[in-house]
């Protein structure tokens, strides 16, 4: 049985995009019907040459908008997802049609097992740790391929979520609302840790704006909905004030109450700065670098998360969100293919494929509850 498919890279221009584009074109196994690159650069530039991809422009509006517009430029009962920094294997287009060539109508989505190779003679680093999180994460779409059925019901990734961050999961949890399960595949993709910068984990906290926008819409118990962890910000947030208290008091002259809550402020940041760094190297390197974020993180984080709560505050409710076929959609048209004009995505074209798609999974979907992640 073949498995008509699309493949789908949002890239920002790395130079592992050649990797992933290699893979597909030269790999074994069944050829997928059409390869969508989306450069998503404010200023597009240079891409690696390919025969057989095709080339649409977005502008810089974030993956959620690149991915939206790849898998609206295809027409396949298939889109599959790759992030331009993983590594497919060479079989990957085979192991790829055998997980979905198994699956029934009601599945609306297969996730692969994402593997991230750590230095085998060290421990890793803080931004190691952080990557290798991605291996146990729930619903990513480094290597997620859906049914275009599915994405149509739910409406598409949510262009409101301007960074690779809580956008995949949201999206998740709309498809099972809609009756589809997601399972995991047997393939299994490579997904290095990519080089990063000093401050890296501090430019990392600009996720909490986009939290504010999921708790908008998941309601309080976004975490357990996502499967995560209880995060740190209320952490955060008692190490801020205890060290703007601490420069308040100081300025007013308060000695005493300053030194207390200085103190509370040094003792937060020590212990924050420790648990990342007792599972590291604890190279002179590492350490210096996890101080020194340590004590910019915590305001950060909290900066972040207000940002997001003023800006998402107008967002209904958990309970009270607009009809989810429209979450997401381009509020203009702004995809491009080079050398062809500018034209609106999601309209009329969506519309032809709800009534293309009403026997694909449409019925059978809607009659089922979300069932989660169900393990093939």
């Amino acid at each position: 049985m073949s498995v008509d498919y699309a493949v789908v890279v949002p890239t920002v221009g790395r130079d592992s995009l050649r990797v992933v584009l290699e893979a597909l074109e030269h790999g074994v196994g069944p050829p997928p019907r059409e390869i969508i690159v989306v450069d998503d650069r404010p200023e597009p530039g240079p891409l690696p040459a390919t025969h057989s991809a095709r080339v649409l422009r977005t502008g810089g509006r974030g993956p959620a908008a690149a991915r939206n517009a790849g898998w609206r430029a295809a027409c396949c009962e298939w889109v599959a997802f790759l992030d331009d920094d993983v590594v497919p294997p060479h079989d990957w287009k085979q192991r790829l049609t055998a997980d979905l060539a198994k699956l029934g109508l009601d599945v609306g989505a297969s996730q692969a097992r994402i593997v991230v190779p750590l230095p085998p003679d060290r421990r890793p680093t803080d931004w190691e740790r952080g990557t290798a999180g991605l291996a146990d994460a729930r619903w990513i779409t480094a290597d997620m391929a859906y049914r275009r059925a599915a994405l149509v019901h739910a409406g598409g990734f949510d262009e409101r979520f301007p960074r690779a961050y809580r956008e995949d999961a949201e999206l998740a949890l709309r498809v099972q609302a809609h009756g589809y399960r997601i399972v995991n595949g047997d393939r299994v993709t490579t997904h290095p840790v990519r080089e990063a910068g000093f401050f890296a984990s501090l430019k990392q906290q600009r996720g909490n704006a986009d939290d504010a926008l999921v708790r908008r819409l998941l309601g309080p118990q976004w975490r357990e909905r996502l499967g995560g962890v209880p995060g740190r910000l209320p952490w955060h947030a008692a190490t801020t004030a205890s060290g703007a208290v601490a420069a308040l008091c100081g300025l007013l002259g308060w000695r005493k109450a300053a030194l207390a809550f200085g103190g509370a402020w040094a003792g937060l940041t020590g212990w924050f700065a420790a648990q990342r760094i007792a599972p590291g190297p604890r190279t002179r390197d590492e350490v210096l670098k996890m101080v020194v974020t340590s004590v910019a993180i915590p305001p950060a984080a909290c900066a972040h998360r207000l940002r997001g709560e003023i800006r998402h505050r107008a967002v209904p409710v958990a309970g009270r969100r607009p009809d989810a076929t429209t979450a997401g959609r381009p509020r203009r048209s702004d995809v491009t293919e080079p050398g062809r004009p500018r034209r609106r995505v999601g309209s009329v074209a969506d519309a032809l494929d709800r009534l293309r798609t009403r026997g694909d999974g449409s019925s059978a979907g809607r009659s089922r509850g979300g069932s989660g992640v169900v393990r093939s």
